[in-house]
């Protein structure tokens, strides 16, 4: 059996406004828990995947190489952005165009797709983030909220019972200050959360961005109906 002065106890005695609140906010921290593990997990494993292959990508001796050296890992968003940047330049290559107008047409193609490619993939890795934000800033209220209700019901008892004993009101406005405890306690582990995952995120997005540059760079020089040199790939 429950004790009346347990933790357990105080949650089973409080008003139902406050049982709702409190299970809104655990639904909310388990939910914030497995996006945390979720992404730390996703983000790390992308961390090292676009460092490593960025690191490939500049020490293969030509573009074909770097992207051989990147089709190996097929989950790391380089080779995504990659083979999308490499479909679209085919196609440029094969289109009914003069080559003149496609010289000058393939550095801001591939710009326009390698900035999509990376769009796209930043995209996929935040989704979900934006939730912990609104743990962080919405919890505390909630909590709030269940206290300032638990508090309206203790004073509603004051009334009923015609009597202002420390005895009455205690246990009422104690399960109400439960809810904001449990409201920090969502709040506090999401902040820092979101907060070291953004970090993680801008990490990845730099290496990204970085490889977008290479990539760029690459086809401006070796490719020679690019660049107009007599130079093949």
């Amino acid at each position: 059996m429950i004790p009346e002065s347990g933790f357990l106890g105080m949650i089973m005695d409080a008003t139902l406004g406050v049982q709702v609140v409190l299970v809104f906010l655990t639904l909310m921290s388990l939910w914030s828990w497995t996006i945390i593990f979720s992404k730390l997990f996703l983000y790390r494993r992308a961390k090292r995947q676009v460092s490593r292959g960025y690191v490939l990508f500049n020490e293969a001796s030509d573009l074909s190489e770097g992207l051989q050296a990147l089709s190996r890992d097929e989950g790391s968003p380089l080779s995504k952005v990659g083979l999308l940047a490499v479909g679209e330049f085919r196609k440029l290559e094969k289109a009914d165009i003069e080559r003149d107008r496609k010289r000058m047409l393939v550095k801001d193609t591939l710009r326009r797709v390698l900035r999509q490619g990376v769009s796209d993939e930043m995209k996929y890795l935040s989704s979900s983030l934006s939730f912990l934000a609104t743990c962080a800033n919405a919890s505390p209220f909630i909590g709030l909220f269940g206290t300032v209700w638990g508090i309206m019901h203790a004073f509603h008892s004051i009334g009923l019972s015609q009597s202002a004993a420390l005895a009455t009101v205690a246990p009422g406005i104690s399960e109400a200050l439960v809810t904001t405890a449990i409201g920090l306690v969502v709040a506090i582990p999401a902040t820092i959360a979101y907060n070291y995952l953004l970090s993680l995120l801008g990490e990845v997005e730099t290496e990204m961005v970085n490889f977008a540059g290479a990539f760029l760079n690459r086809v401006e020089r070796e490719v020679s109906w690019a660049t107009g040199s007599s130079r093949n790939q």
